[in-house]
């Protein structure tokens, strides 16, 4: 097998792949093809069935162990695999830790790191939240440590949403240095909490997709009632303390076109707005370099940065 990752334009491709996602599609002159996400614990390959009533394309579904014969090419600088056989794989042709992707990072010493934040919260009603999530709650901490931070987009690798989340606390604990009149405690508490809604937004992997709740209502207002419900659980939680909390959840993705149902309106929010969103756009485009390879050229115009994308020239 090929882990994904290491697949190169113009080469022949066979082997097991877990089929993510799998979708009939018209093209414009009115011919019927298939979209596929395929999958390994390398990442993920965009793939398409351009003739699905061939012999040798077998009847599989979603989330079906997968063994294909494919031609490697590019689509806009993103790896595409054009797949001419395809048949779903028998238990023992696969071993299904090759296919779930997982953070290139200790998990266990990540949330330790992760400890250290919310150990250095003093005031007693954000540390009880904090203690209430972080170290009380088994199930919670199994779901935040394994869950991914996106579907597709970003971190959406086992361990994603702690690797985002710790990373998010580096960047504030930057700020919190550089900005003396951030409120520290509450900084690292809303950066420790601004994602928990998508231990529920987001299904357990291989699946790794958008929950019923999570389609209805997201991750950020789903992280809000969660603060909330915890907050009434720890005796005296001052009711400005808690909103101001809530409030960086509610408006960490800074625009209401991004999904914030408030615009930042404390210091705090916007830097957790800066931070989720600097982490979330370095770890994009590191993955996005990562999947090309080799090629030092140009990748093609990438909507989310709105811009064509290369490497830096090395010296």
């Amino acid at each position: 097998m090929k882990y994904i990752e290491s697949i190169r334009e113009g080469e022949r491709v066979s082997g097991i792949y877990l089929c993510k996602q799998r979708q009939s599609a018209v093209t414009k002159n009115g011919k019927a093809y298939e979209n596929m996400i395929l999958q390994d614990k390398t990442g993920l390959a965009d793939a398409k069935i351009w003739d699905p009533n061939s012999q040798g394309i077998e009847e599989f579904g979603a989330l079906d162990y997968v063994e294909i014969v494919a031609e490697a090419t590019s689509f806009q600088g993103a790896l595409q695999l054009n797949v001419k056989r395809a048949r779903k794989a028998r238990e023992g042709e696969y071993d299904p830790a090759d296919y779930l992707p997982v953070s290139e990072f200790d998990i266990e010493e990540m949330y330790r790191e992760l400890m250290n934040y919310a150990n250095q919260v003093r005031e007693p009603h954000l540390r009880a939240l904090l203690k209430d999530l972080f170290v009380d709650d088994a199930d919670f901490i199994r779901a935040f440590k394994f869950h991914s931070a996106a579907k597709t987009v970003h971190h959406s690798f086992v361990g994603g949403l702690l690797e985002h989340t710790l990373s998010v606390c580096r960047l504030c604990e930057y700020y919190t240095k550089a900005y003396p009149f951030l409120n520290r405690d509450l900084l690292y508490t809303a950066a420790m909490c601004h994602d928990i809604g998508k231990v529920y937004e987001l299904s357990d992997f291989p699946e790794n997709d958008y929950t019923d709740e999570g389609q209805l209502l997201g991750h950020i207002s789903m992280g809000s009632e969660m603060v909330g419900e915890r907050a009434r659980k720890i005796s005296g939680f001052p009711k400005k303390l808690e909103n101001e909390l809530k409030h960086c959840i509610l408006a960490h993705h800074g625009e209401l076109e991004y999904g914030s149902p408030k615009k930042p309106a404390l210091a705090e929010a916007l830097a957790l707005n800066l931070a989720d969103n600097t982490d979330a756009k370095m770890e994009t485009i590191k993955e996005i370099f990562r999947a090309a390879g080799q090629n030092q050229g140009w990748l093609g115009y990438n909507r989310l940065f709105e811009s064509n994308l290369r490497r830096t020239t090395e010296v």
